[in-house]
Parts: C-alpha cells; sequence; structure tokens
C-alpha cells in the first residue's frame, strides 16, 4: 500500500483558520477546476488540503506574503537564523527578561519594512510567542499584541517549512486588495474567499488582520464582487458568520451550516462550538 505524502500545514497560527473545518469545507468542493484563487489567504490551511496544481495566493497583509515567498526561495536561510533565534529565547529563564526580549523584537519588527528579511523572521517568531498566536495591527499598522504565557514554544517546525516551500512551487503570489487579486479568474475556475468575519454582535471586535477594517460596505463590495464573479461563470465559495445581514446579502445562492470551534474569546465560558455559513454558487 502506497504511503500518502505528506501535507503542509499552515506555519502560522491565524485567528480564523480553517484548520479544524477542512472536513466539512472539502464535502463543499467542486469536484472540478482550473485555477484555485484564495485572495484572504491567511495561514493557508485550505490550500495546504486542496494542493491545486495551479494557485494564485493573496493577502492584504504585506509581511504575510514576503513570509511566504521568503519560504518559497530561501528556506535554508530562514531555517538556520529561526533556529538561532529559538535557542536564544529558550535560554531565557527569567519570565521577565523573556518579556523584555519579546518586546525588544516587538518593537524592531514595527520599525522594519516590508520584504526585508528581518521583518518576516520576526514575524514567525512573533506569531509564536505571541498571546493565542493572534495577529492584529493598530490604526498605525503596527504590530500590538502582547507576549503568550508559553514555556517552551516551537518557534522552529523545519519539515513543515520545507513542505510549506514544496507546496509554493510554481504558485503566484501577491498581496493586493482581493478585488485585484481576482480580476484574472475566468469561467472555470474557483475562488475561495475566507474574509475576516461580520461580527456576531457589536462586542465581537476582532474583524481585522490589519489597520483597515472589514464592516458591512465592505462585506457588501465583497458580495458585489461574489455576484460578478458567478456571471463570469467562476465557481465561488465563501465563509463567514452565520448571522442574519450574511444570510440576507446572499440570499440568492446555496447556503451551508458549519461547526466551528471558537478559541479566541478571553473568557474561557464563551469558547466552544459556534455556527459559520458556507456560500456556493454551484
Amino acid at each position: 500500500m502506497k504511503k500518502e505524502s505528506k501535507k503542509a500545514k499552515p506555519f502560522v497560527k491565524w485567528v480564523g483558520g480553517k484548520g479544524q473545518l477542512l472536513n466539512q469545507l472539502k464535502e463543499l468542493i467542486p469536484e472540478k477546476y482550473n485555477t484555485y484563487y484564495e485572495p484572504f489567504l491567511g495561514g493557508g490551511a485550505m490550500f495546504y488540503e486542496l494542493s491545486p496544481k495551479k494557485s494564485h495566493l493573496n493577502d492584504v497583509n504585506k509581511t504575510l506574503i514576503a513570509t511566504y515567498q521568503l519560504i518559497k526561495d530561501d528556506t535554508e536561510s530562514l531555517v538556520r537564523k529561526l533556529s538561532s533565534l529559538e535557542k536564544k529565547y529558550l535560554s531565557i529563564g527569567n519570565q521577565d527578561d523573556r518579556k523584555n526580549y519579546y518586546y525588544k523584537i516587538r518593537d524592531e519588527y514595527n520599525s522594519l519594512n516590508n520584504g526585508e528579511f528581518k521583518k518576516s523572521l520576526y514575524f514567525i517568531f512573533l506569531n509564536r510567542t505571541t498571546f493565542n498566536g493572534m495577529y492584529r495591527e493598530n490604526s498605525k499598522g503596527h504590530f500590538n499584541v502582547p507576549i503568550g504565557s508559553y514555556k517552551n514554544p516551537r518557534i522552529l517546525d523545519k519539515e513543515n517549512l520545507l513542505l510549506v516551500s514544496e507546496a509554493l512551487r510554481g504558485v503566484k503570489l501577491s498581496s493586493t486588495s482581493y478585488i485585484d487579486s481576482v480580476k484574472n479568474a475566468k469561467k472555470g475556475d474557483f475562488v475561495y474567499f475566507d474574509p475576516p468575519y461580520y461580527p456576531l454582535s457589536t462586542t465581537s471586535s476582532f474583524t481585522t488582520y490589519s489597520k483597515d477594517n472589514f464592516l458591512e460596505k465592505e462585506q457588501l463590495e465583497l458580495r458585489d464582487l461574489f455576484i460578478k464573479l458567478n456571471k463570469d461563470g467562476v465557481l465561488v465559495m465563501l465563509s463567514n458568520s452565520n448571522t442574519e445581514f450574511i444570510k440576507k446579502a446572499y440570499k440568492d445562492f446555496k447556503q451551508t451550516e458549519v461547526m466551528a470551534n471558537r478559541m479566541i474569546n478571553a473568557k474561557s465560558d464563551k469558547r466552544g462550538k459556534i455556527s459559520e455559513i458556507v456560500i456556493t454558487n454551484y
């Protein structure tokens, strides 16, 4: 019996990542399609699972895409530097000293330009050591999440980074608006939208991974693009919160409920199973 080759998995923790939902989502994927588009890439769990032959992956977070590009082009250097960073961090026994080191790295990260090797290096380091693995930016575009309480965080996963690099071979990467990222999508292509979700309530504050918000106006602009792609014969699938606003916005399309675990609420009693909605035009 032929052993199944190991698949890459997300190299970053990402709020709203689709890892836990893959079994449910795979049931809703079209059987055949040409080029795969993912305009809100994030951690990329769906991409790794599908392993499409042709892909265009995009995210508005320029550092995230620069890090994908670095893994694709120069995994060796990244692994070497991450290994050094991990050893240095884990060798710091005192929690206060670790905190100081974390915030020093965070400050330097925020001072670096997108595309710099060191920024992508620190991006992974911060993601593995920050509170809940969250990525959040303030209005100035600065990463502002505090340190997490991990005793021995795994900062380097060499095996997976090599698998990610392999998965990215021949893939087109971009960091532009989600609208521009699908402008070349044509009949028979497949677009999977996984945008920042519409808030379940007025207290659901986490709607963005960057300094730009994604609320009613932006959700309806995305809906309009969904309609346009549908008219062009593109296969489209979209994940979002199971709210009346979203269901009404996509009332003309197929809607399927899936159940996910909510893990980012600060109060443990507010975590648990939550209903999400998947919209498809096929």
